[in-house]
């Protein structure tokens, strides 16, 4: 199949969670809605089961798990059509993951003048380990910034280590779709929705303390229907590990009958609230994109360990006390505006660049996959951050090492041993560029 210099004709998606698959599967629909989707599930602590796939309820025309050695051997293909397998990649994983597949892909491709673009970004609101998670996604053709705030900041970043800022390409989260604007339904309850998250925040104190006020709320108002919107089932991983899940803690506090723990598809839920609740769920941003007034909580204080200070400004920060009393925040225009809940064309500057990106691929003018990380840059973190994914300093599988998901134990011993060993020749080439230098200054 001869490349598409108009637009990607496959698409294949890298995603290690089900949040991820949703992200990756979206944004290839929004860049090439006729393409053929192709999903590779990386295999490990998060891969999504059957029934978080069925919930993201995105088809695709093949999906299979994989190792990451696996997924370079099939992009790296017979030599002379090593395009074919897709014209644009999308890396919906995690930095670490990102980093040793864009390693990898590099040493997959090396040689050939074909090879797909590259595309990866972020899930959802970006409010922590910024300046890691940036330059562990550089090198890709193509870097997604989620709004005109996000993009400014990453550039930022890049920047001030001296990187290439082409790759950021301001977009806007795929899954703020065109869904029905708010009209509230006098033909039903109000109904509240408290949208939790796996990790934030992580501990039953807190975890219990929201839950509560949830079930008290539903008490207060006992013609309301509460929601409590549920990430995953109980043996079930997301994203972010869930070490307190709410079903258990649940089962504990005698909830009143007019709440409700719920799953299924976040724009289904969506369609019947009238109020979004949340710390600093990415639901809150696809609540605001639809004109729901949207809560996001300060009873835990704003920090930055919880996100919520990503929504200062924003009109929505209210307290579940102020909720009780009434409260129903609406989010500020200016603010949505800047942070890419309602941009113009959003998907627009996307589609153009990969569709010159795939010109050119068609072209053979791709330059080979640049990360800022490399051997000389971060000698005593890159190899690390390979090995834990059975990949050697150069980018290649380390032959009988197994996957990094697969037999965490054995590959965390691969690792240190690999990091051991690129910090061992690191120092002996440090000393052996110094040596001549002391031994002229023996002589003074």
């Amino acid at each position: 199949m001869p490349v598409s210099t108009t637009g990607p004709t496959r698409v294949t998606v890298l995603a290690d969670s089900d949040t991820r698959w949703k992200w990756g599967a979206l944004t290839a629909l929004r860049i090439a809605p006729e393409a053929r989707l192709d999903a590779r599930l990386l295999r490990g602590r998060a891969t999504p089961t059957t029934r978080q796939i069925e919930e993201v309820g995105i088809p695709a025309a093949s999906m299979r798990e994989v190792t990451v050695p696996e997924f370079l051997a099939e992009m790296k293909g017979p030599a002379e059509n090593r395009h074919e397998s897709a014209d644009l990649v999308i890396l919906s994983c995690v930095g670490g993951t990102v980093q040793a597949m864009l390693h990898g892909l590099g040493r997959a491709w090396q040689g050939t003048a074909h090879r797909p673009v590259v595309l990866t970004g972020y899930v959802g609101v970006v409010y922590e380990k910024l300046a890691d998670g940036l330059l562990l996604r550089h090198g890709a053709d193509i870097v997604l910034a989620n709004s005109a705030h996000d993009a400014e900041r990453f550039r930022a970043v890049y920047a001030g280590v001296g990187a290439d800022t082409a790759a950021i390409t301001e977009t806007a989260l795929p899954f703020l779709d065109d869904g029905r604007s708010y009209e509230a339904d006098p033909g039903r309850p109000f109904t509240v929705v408290f949208a939790v998250q796996p990790s934030v925040p992580d501990n039953r104190k807190d975890r219990t303390y929201l839950l509560r006020r949830a079930i008290d709320h539903a008490r207060f108002h006992p013609d309301r229907e509460v929601l409590v919107k549920l990430r995953s089932k109980p043996g079930e991983h997301t994203t972010h590990i869930e070490e307190q899940p709410y079903q258990k803690l649940a089962a504990k506090l005698d909830p009143p009958a007019n709440l409700r723990l719920v799953y299924g598809n976040m724009g289904e839920v969506l369609d019947r609230t009238d109020l979004l609740v949340t710390v600093s769920s990415t639901a809150a941003l696809e609540s605001m994109h639809r004109s729901i007034p949207t809560a996001v909580l300060t009873d835990l204080g704003i920090r930055e360990t919880l996100g919520n200070h990503h929504f200062l400004g924003s009109g929505a920060l209210a307290s579940w006390d102020q909720i009780d009393a009434g409260q129903v925040p609406r989010a500020d225009p200016a603010w949505l505006r800047a942070h890419g809940v309602a941009a113009e064309n959003p998907f627009g500057a996307v589609r153009d660049r990969v569709s010159a990106l795939t010109g050119r691929a068609a072209d053979g003018e791709l330059p080979p996959l640049a990360p800022y990380y490399t051997p000389v840059t971060a000698s005593g973190y890159l190899p690390g951050v390979l090995a834990r994914h059975g990949l050697d300093p150069k980018g290649e599988p380390i032959d009988g090492t197994p996957d990094a998901a697969a037999e965490p134990s054995r590959m965390r011993r691969a690792t240190r041993d690999l990091a051991r060993n690129a910090a061992r020749t690191a120092y002996r080439q440090g000393v052996q560029r110094v040596a001549p230098v002391i031994r002229r200054w023996g002589q003074l």
